[in-house]
């Protein structure tokens, strides 16, 4: 379906169904985009799941594990991975942009697994940056605020606010957090957004609580 929806660029584009908590689907899964396109250039970290918006205490073990596998480990499992092969590529080096969130500046009421994982791919992306100095490997973070996609429809239907009460929150369009992205990437590897935020104007996010 994404190849599909890419039109005319989707002749260049490669499908590799991955789980990126799984060390051995990664690997898999960069091989097959070496052994493709001959180097890494890019990677977005942009696998994501959550929880069920519910109180602190309520989060089963598992239901905790399974956000920070895919959310957190995921993300370390693919730059660890891309890593490897944009070090040891010809030229040098490469991109790498961690897919954030608002979340990871300030939690909404109940959200405790995903927040923590926002907050820890924080870490991840200056650790990388720092990291990746050496072989010319740039690492940014973009956190994205109430982009209209069907996972942000309810937004419109009003959602929990800090404050207890249930608020409709504005979004914007999703377009906007692609052309961000996009320019991310463009940059060359001497530049480097090290953070960015693009968010609907009007979200509660500055004076939130």
């Amino acid at each position: 379906q994404t190849i599909a929806e890419a039109g005319p660029a989707g002749m260049r584009a490669l499908a590799v169904p991955a789980d990126v908590s799984d060390p051995v689907s990664v690997r898999s899964l960069l091989d097959t985009t070496q052994a493709t396109f001959g180097r890494l250039d890019l990677l977005f970290n942009n696998a994501g799941t959550n929880a069920p918006a519910v109180p602190l205490e309520d989060p089963t073990a598992e239901q905790w594990r399974r956000v920070v596998d895919v959310n957190l480990t995921g993300a370390f499992l693919c730059t660890q991975a891309a890593f490897r092969l944009m070090k040891a590529q010809s030229p040098r080096g490469g991109r790498i942009i961690n897919n954030g969130s608002i979340s990871a500046h300030a939690p909404r009421p109940n959200s405790a697994p995903y927040t923590a994982t926002k907050h820890a791919m924080t870490g991840l992306t200056k650790s990388t940056a720092l990291d990746g100095r050496k072989y010319d490997i740039a690492c940014g973070q973009i956190d994205i605020g109430n982009a209209e996609t069907d996972m942000m429809a309810r937004m419109k239907q009003g959602v929990l606010q800090a404050s207890g009460e249930t608020a409709v929150e504005p979004t914007m369009d999703v377009h906007h957090v692609a052309r961000a992205v996009l320019y991310m990437a463009s940059l060359p590897l001497d530049a480097n957004v090290l953070f960015l935020t693009v968010m609907a104007t009007k979200m509660p996010l500055v004076g939130r609580g």
